[in-house]
């Protein structure tokens, strides 16, 4: 049992006083009937929850209890979350970093939920200038949660106006242009900007700074992604072994997005009204390209050049983006931060190696790939 501020007892789930209260357990889902949840807001969950409508409802986690995973992240987040309802005050910033496919879009439609307040979505490539940026802070509440994803990807000028924006609530905007052009300074309500980065490295110190919270998603264990696949299966009417859901955490890479799509694949080749077990779940990656370390064809072609093309390196990021057909920036944003956590591959000063634990990944796909990039 946790005590407010004044010793008072208060649980999970209940709306504290005094303060607007917050929502931390709910039995419903709160997107239809709710007034702070809108059809622009179902575009921001992840690509793999857009394509299948029935799917997106099945797998959705609808409060924190639901959110499998990121133990700790969660518990200290609800925390935060139940001290500011206690306390009547919006959530301090927060700042959700940690590779693609992990959550964190998700976790800010709980906080908003959670805080009970609407949820504004944007990205930072799409605020261009900063009256894009102005135009959604003006329609804020008290409370309401605004959730930039790549926000290491704003520019200089909206950077800026967030800045007062986040410490003072307050933008000044410039009207007129010349001699006769003056300064307005807005007033916000208190919220609460929910930022995600794939490369929290990119965030300027200023900014970075400003968020009173940072919270770091992890891969998970394939433990908790086996719960997170029968949990998905029991919600989509199918049946799954524990042993099978196993062997499919064990195949991709730490990633729920990558499990869920996997098991969208699994369902398709097993077909309807059979229980899908160990041999099901390996002929099925297999047939993908997906070997018993999760690796796909890219990644066993990734391994593949840098051992047989340049005896295991070390090889320079440009020349294997060459021999890859690949950008710079696949092969560091999608191929490499997996293998490197996964000590498959190391980093050095003179390039890219691979390690022993690596040239045993590569020997366990189930066919060999063309020798040529």
């Amino acid at each position: 049992m946790n005590h407010d501020a004044a010793g008072a007892p208060f649980h999970w789930g209940k709306v504290p006083q005094p303060g607007q209260g917050c929502l931390l357990e709910s039995s419903q889902d709160p997107r239809p009937s709710s007034p702070h949840f809108s059809g622009h807001d179902e575009e921001s969950f992840p690509q793999l929850l857009r394509g299948d409508e029935p799917l997106d409802r099945a797998l959705r986690p609808l409060t924190f209890d639901d959110f499998v995973g990121q133990d700790h992240l969660v518990h200290n987040l609800r925390i935060f979350i139940q001290a500011a309802c206690v306390r009547g005050e919006s959530l301090d910033h927060v700042l959700l970093h940690g590779p693609p496919g992990l959550g964190k879009t998700t976790l800010a439609h709980l906080t908003a939920y959670a805080m009970k307040g609407a949820l504004r979505t944007t990205s930072g490539p799409v605020l261009t200038k900063p009256g894009d940026l102005a135009a959604l802070l003006t329609q804020l509440q008290a409370h309401d949660v605004l959730f930039i994803d790549e926000i290491h990807r704003l520019p200089v000028a909206v950077e800026e106006l967030l800045y007062s924006a986040m410490e003072d609530y307050r933008i000044d905007i410039l009207l007129g242009q010349g001699p006769q052009a003056r300064s307005l300074q807005l007033t916000l309500p208190p919220f609460t900007l929910v930022g995600a980065t794939t490369r929290s490295g990119l965030l300027s110190a200023p900014l970075r700074d400003r968020f009173g919270i940072a919270l770091a998603l992890e891969f998970y264990t394939p433990k908790a992604l086996s719960d997170l696949i029968m949990r998905a299966c029991g919600a989509l009417g199918f049946a799954l072994t524990q042993t099978a859901a196993y062997r499919l955490a064990q195949r991709s890479r730490g990633t729920p997005r990558i499990a869920l799509r996997l098991l969208r694949r699994v369902r398709d080749f097993s077909g309807n009204g059979t229980v899908i077990d160990d041999d099901a779940v390996d002929r099925a990656l297999n047939q993908l390209g997906v070997n018993g370390h999760g690796l796909d064809r890219l990644d066993q072609k990734y391994l593949h050049v840098l051992h047989g093309f340049f005896g295991g390196g070390p090889a320079g990021l440009d020349t294997l983006a060459a021999a890859l057909s690949e950008t710079r920036d696949t092969i560091e944003d999608v191929i490499e931060p997996y293998l490197l956590q996964s000590g498959l591959i190391q980093r050095t000063p003179r390039g890219r190696k691979i390690t022993d634990h690596g040239q045993m990944a590569l020997n366990t796909a189930q066919k060999p790939l063309p020798q040529g990039p």
